[in-house]
C-alpha cells in the first residue's frame, strides 16, 4: 500500500513524466513540446454538430498528449495541471483572435470585460470517482496563465448537469448528441453574470465529437438570451408612466449569442443581429467560442472538400 508521503512526493516531484514515463519530471521537454509547442489550431469534428461554436485546440489527442490528459484526469496527477493550463490558455488566445479580429494587448487578449472561461462540467459520478473535476481545474490554471500575461480573465463555473447521462465512451457522434441533449443548464443568476463580462470561452480538456461543447453552448445561449430579455422587460415603463415622455430602457450589458445552428456563412462573418427596444437592429457585442487542450487528429483537417 502506498503511504501518504509517497502520494505527497508524487504531487511535488512525480515519479515519471506524464507523457512518456521519463523518470523524475512532471513533463519532459519532448512531451511539453507535443502538448504546447505548436500554434493552436481551429478544429472541427466530422460530422460537425449544428450549433457548435468555433473551437481551437492546442494539440492532437494522440500518443504523449493522450497519456498526459489521462494521467491528469483518471490518475489524478495534479502536477500536470500547470502545463495543461498553459496549453489551454494558448487555445483561448487563438479563439479570441478569430472571434474578435484585431484582439491584442497583453497576452493577445483585449476585451471590455474579463474573459470568462466557462468549463464544461464532468458528471457528478465521475467527479466523485476521480476526486476532482479536470476541466474546471485546468480552466483555473489557464485563467492564471492569462492573468500573468496581463490579460483580465476569470473562471465562471456556472454550468450544471440537469440530469444524469449515460457513459459517453461507447457512443457514436449522433448518440452522444442525443445523450446530452438538454443535459446542461446555467445555474440561477448565471446568465446575468455571463452577460456582464467580456467574451465567453467554453473550455474543456478534450473534444472528440463536439457533443459536450454543443450542449454547453446551447445552455449558455439560452441563459443569456433570457437574461437580456429580463433586462429589457425590467426597463419597460408600466402603465402609469406611459405618455410621460421618452422611455429609457435598461438592457443587459452584453449578450453571448454566437452563430446559431443552421445560419449561413455570411451571418457568421458579420455577426448575429438583434433588434433593440427602439426598433433598430444592432450587432450583439460579445461572441462565444470554445477552446480545448486537445482534439481528435481528424478534427484538425478542417479544409476538407
Amino acid at each position: 500500500m502506498r503511504g501518504w508521503w509517497q502520494d505527497l512526493t508524487d504531487l511535488v516531484l512525480p515519479a515519471e513524466c506524464g507523457g512518456c514515463g521519463s523518470a523524475r519530471t512532471v513533463l519532459c521537454p519532448r512531451c511539453r513540446t507535443a502538448l504546447s509547442g505548436a500554434a493552436p489550431r481551429r478544429v472541427r469534428p466530422v460530422p460537425e454538430p449544428p450549433g457548435l461554436p468555433v473551437v481551437h485546440a492546442a494539440a492532437r489527442y494522440a500518443d504523449e498528449v493522450r497519456a498526459v490528459l489521462l494521467a491528469h484526469k483518471e490518475r489524478g496527477v495534479l502536477a500536470l495541471t500547470a502545463p495543461l493550463g498553459a496549453a489551454l490558455a494558448g487555445a483561448v488566445r487563438a479563439g479570441l483572435r478569430e472571434v474578435r479580429p484585431g484582439a491584442g494587448g497583453a497576452g493577445g487578449v483585449r476585451a471590455r470585460g474579463p474573459v470568462l472561461l466557462v468549463p464544461v462540467p464532468s458528471a457528478r459520478r465521475a467527479v466523485r470517482t476521480r476526486g476532482h473535476d479536470p476541466a474546471r481545474r485546468i480552466a483555473l490554471a489557464a485563467a492564471g496563465e492569462l492573468r500573468r500575461a496581463g490579460a483580465s480573465a476569470r473562471v465562471l463555473a456556472v454550468l450544471r448537469q440537469r440530469h444524469p447521462v449515460a457513459d459517453q465512451s461507447g457512443l457514436g457522434a449522433r448518440q452522444r448528441l442525443v445523450n446530452l441533449a438538454g443535459a446542461l443548464a446555467v445555474a440561477p443568476g448565471g446568465g446575468r453574470l455571463l452577460c456582464g463580462g467580456g467574451p465567453v470561452v467554453l473550455v474543456d480538456d478534450l473534444m472528440t465529437t463536439g457533443a459536450s461543447l454543443t450542449e454547453a453552448a446551447r445552455a449558455v445561449r439560452a441563459a443569456t438570451a433570457d437574461a437580456v430579455m429580463a433586462g429589457v422587460d425590467a426597463g419597460r415603463p408600466d402603465a402609469s408612466e406611459r405618455g410621460r415622455g421618452p422611455a429609457t430602457y435598461r438592457t443587459a450589458k452584453s449578450a453571448v449569442y454566437p452563430s446559431a445552428a443552421g445560419e449561413g456563412r455570411e451571418e457568421r462573418k458579420t455577426g448575429p443581429r438583434m433588434a433593440d427596444p427602439n426598433g433598430g437592429g444592432g450587432v450583439i457585442r460579445e461572441a462565444i467560442c470554445a477552446a480545448v487542450v486537445a482534439a481528435s487528429p481528424d478534427s484538425f483537417e478542417i479544409n476538407r472538400n
